[in-house]
């Protein structure tokens, strides 16, 4: 299979997602908006990952690619790809399809479990995985689900943890994709936003020194991209 990741940012790449499709066989190409880089067409790719960023998929005027990525969504589902995306890339899909995206009520950084809904737990996306596990977290903004969608997951800071759109779309607003490098470089650039005394914020100490739910991921995010491919 074709995947095609798209980059917002330098620091939010595919993590984990990049030997889980060297494992299987898939390729995977890289377009970083960061860098000016075009986008691709649907016919370039078998399935898209739009990853995550700091900006809001409402900030149209101050990013030129947003309008263009909202389109190669839609395009991309009329032609039938798979697509995923995590924290910005779901809320991307969301506003692409229609749906608000809003701040959330409470900022929610660090690690973080997540549960599944009823219709989460039996969907084809979540079979055989555990249904509650700490995930790491990192955003302000939450989305409503687009027309069709159904709930997989909450956390006790964001009702809107993840959805899929029939077994083609996986979105999901938590960061399974994250290793140990992507932690810590979350962390060094957006230290400013660990603000002590929160609910849902986690200080720098906290989030660094959690290493037993990073190993715990792995095998989960294998499952489940997997199943979101095979679906």
């Amino acid at each position: 299979m074709r995947i095609h990741v798209i980059k917002h940012e330098a620091l939010e790449g595919p993590g984990a997602i990049a030997p889980w499709a060297a494992e299987r066989g898939h390729s995977l190409a890289v377009t970083e908006l960061s860098k000016g880089e075009a986008l691709p067409q649907p016919a370039d790719f078998d399935a898209l990952v739009l990853m995550g960023g700091s900006m809001s998929v409402n900030d149209e005027g101050r990013y030129a690619w947003l309008r263009p990525e909202k389109q190669l969504v839609r395009d991309s589902l009329a032609a039938g790809k798979k697509i995923l995306g995590i924290c910005l890339g779901a809320q991307m899909i969301a506003s692409a399809l229609g749906a608000p995206v809003t701040r959330n009520p409470e900022k929610e950084i660090g690690w973080f479990p997540v549960e599944a809904t009823d219709a989460g737990w039996e969907h084809p996306f979540w079979l055989g995985l555990p249904r509650a596990l700490p995930v790491f977290h990192w955003h302000g903004e939450t989305f409503g689900l687009p027309p069709g969608a159904v709930q997989l997951l909450r956390s006790a800071a964001c009702e809107q943890q993840g959805y899929a759109i029939g077994t083609q779309a996986l979105a999901l607003q938590c960061h399974p994709e994250v290793d140990a490098v992507s932690v810590a470089e979350m962390v060094e650039n957006g230290r400013d936003e660990l603000v002590e005394g929160r609910w849902f914020i986690q200080t720098e100490e906290a989030i660094r020194s959690q290493t037993e739910p990073l190993a715990r991921l792995r095998p989960v995010l294998q499952r489940l991209l997997d199943q979101w491919m095979a679906a």
